[in-house]
């Protein structure tokens, strides 16, 4: 197993990158307190060990049109490698399908699905998902109004020894 090793610099880097990841080196380094060139020898390392997976614009589902949201639970009928390889791979290439989590309890999944409107997720369910060769048991639940909801991952545990990720060494002194 690698060990990715981090400091206070390279917390508050993805902390202000979570929150303005078109924030530019400068603009970066001026906030954490680090020249240009170290924000981007430091950025570009935590790029390539995996702590930072991807940029991407985070759009509004609502103006774009998105309005339903559901939490989909789904039961398969029998258990075994290759039903769930199959059920994930065809979950996998449902572009309404943002989240599949394979979960304990009840159901074997859960899924976020978005819909343009309740016509057009019940196409998705009846259509789709319900035809999924496997599938013996879908509840949804539909959101009424959306609470919170972010991107921006907790930090702070890093800094505690006791509840840091064992892939991830916290050095308290920069």
């Amino acid at each position: 197993m690698t060990t990715i090793t981090v400091d206070r610099f390279d917390v508050e880097l993805l902390a202000s990158l979570q929150r303005d990841g078109k924030a530019t080196n400068s603009a970066l380094g001026e906030r954490v307190h680090l020249s240009t060139s170290q924000v981007s020898r430091r950025v570009q390392r935590l790029e390539e060990s995996g702590v930072i997976s991807q940029f991407a614009a985070i759009l509004n589902p609502e103006i774009l049109g998105l309005g339903v949201i559901a939490f989909t639970s789904v039961t398969l009928e029998r258990h075994g490698e290759a039903r769930s390889e199959a059920f994930e791979s065809a979950v996998a290439d449902m572009p309404e399908v943002l989240e599949c989590l394979s979960v304990t309890g009840e159901a074997d999944y859960v899924l976020r699905v978005l819909a343009p409107d309740l016509a057009s997720f019940s196409s998705f369910m009846m259509k789709r998902l319900l035809r999924l060769p496997g599938v013996a048991n879908v509840k949804s639940n539909i959101a009424l109004k959306k609470i919170k909801q972010t991107h921006v991952l907790p930090l702070d545990h890093i800094k505690q020894p006791e509840q840091a990720s064992p892939k991830l060494v916290y050095l308290s002194q920069a």
